[in-house]
């Protein structure tokens, strides 16, 4: 039986996960029995589209990549257009919700009431935005739980690289006592430029020109898209119900070219760190600069990429390091995502 999907929001990791289920149909099915199939795309800028038998996902990439919309989608007996996102999510029949719009991290909208709606209807949800899972995790998973549903979100931390899935599952058994990482791949490709001998304003610019960067960076260099991972981390992994006003957040803008030359000096090296510390008083979260030693494993990350460090009782630190951003990735965290919440229906049935 397939697994009927609902796209909510179609940009880039929209289209980037379509193309990968187009990719990867044959192998998905053969290696997993697994058939996922699209009845529901809900964008507020390109259109939408339901087809309780699927839509034809060629003829969907190929009607945004000559239009930019949905619009040129040909018709077929039962399509449904212009339906809304709340709409779609209420009509559409499929079994989960695949929530990928741009959300405002400061309310966490829309995409906290498209989780509401689609628990009611008893409908999973996978999801890559921040903003939820920071700002209103205990009563999304509570509501997710009464209504019999899974809600996974392993893109919203780094992407496709499981920072989620491994203190999870991999390293599950362990006490966790620190979490320390490189979680924003902008802010870590600018004190490697820095260290090259840019300034900071030259370092952005040059991060914006290459895309890493928005032309409004503040997220970025003040920490802010650390914090919400620093929020999802201590709520899903430590099972610390962590608020933004009690961590300490300080971003990069104030680190000089002085600063760099002596850290190097010192043998050590800038990094704009997440953290979160058990204490016997309790939990310590920050998002600041720190001088790394340059034999920590997060010192050797350069350019855009994120890691993390799990220091665990039984194993020791493990370190994780990956792509924290990009539309593949993106895409390949929504699928794994998706194949969890398959596994864990044939675990029910079976």
């Amino acid at each position: 039986m397939a697994h009927k999907l609902a796209l909510i929001g179609f940009g880039g990791v929209g289209q980037g996960f379509v193309n990968i289920l187009r990719e990867k149909k044959e192998k998905l099915f053969e290696n997993h029995h697994i058939d996922f199939k699209v009845v529901s795309i809900s964008d507020l800028y390109k259109g939408s589209l339901h087809h309780p038998d699927g839509l034809c996902l060629d003829e969907v990439i190929k009607a945004v990549q000559d239009t930019g919309s949905l619009d040129t989608y040909p018709n077929h007996d039962g399509l449904i257009r212009d339906l809304s996102s709340k709409e779609t999510i209420e009509r559409t029949n499929a079994d989960s919700i695949v929530e990928m719009t741009f959300t405002d991290v400061q309310t966490g909208q829309p995409a906290i009431d498209h989780c509401k709606w689609a628990f009611g209807h008893k409908r999973n949800v996978v999801m890559t935005n921040k903003g939820p899972v920071a700002l209103a995790y205990n009563e999304l998973s509570n509501l997710a739980k009464e209504n019999g549903v899974q809600w996974l979100f392993e893109g919203a931390v780094m992407s496709g690289t499981p920072a989620l899935r491994l203190p999870q599952v991999t390293l599950t058994g362990n006490e966790i006592t620190e979490i320390k990482g490189i979680l924003n791949g902008t802010t870590n490709y600018m004190l490697m430029r820095m260290e090259d001998g840019l300034d900071y304003e030259e370092a952005l610019k040059e991060a914006q020109d290459l895309g890493y960067a928005e032309a409004d960076p503040t997220a970025d260099v003040e920490g802010h898209d650390v914090l919400y991972k620093i929020l999802i981390l201590a709520n899903v992994v430590l099972g610390v119900p962590l608020k933004r006003e009690e961590v300490e957040c300080i971003g990069i803008s104030t680190i000089s070219k002085a600063d760099i030359k002596k850290a190097k000096e010192l043998g050590k090296r800038w990094k704009l760190v997440g953290a979160i510390r058990q204490k016997e008083t309790g939990v310590e979260a920050t998002v600041q600069p720190e001088q790394l030693d340059l034999d920590d494993p997060l010192a050797g990350v350069m350019g855009a990429m994120n890691a993390i460090t799990y220091t665990c009782d039984l194993s020791g630190p493990i370190t994780l390091v990956g792509a924290g951003a990009g539309i593949r990735e993106t895409g390949f965290a929504v699928l794994i995502d998706l194949i969890e919440i398959n596994r864990h229906k044939k675990g029910m049935e079976g």
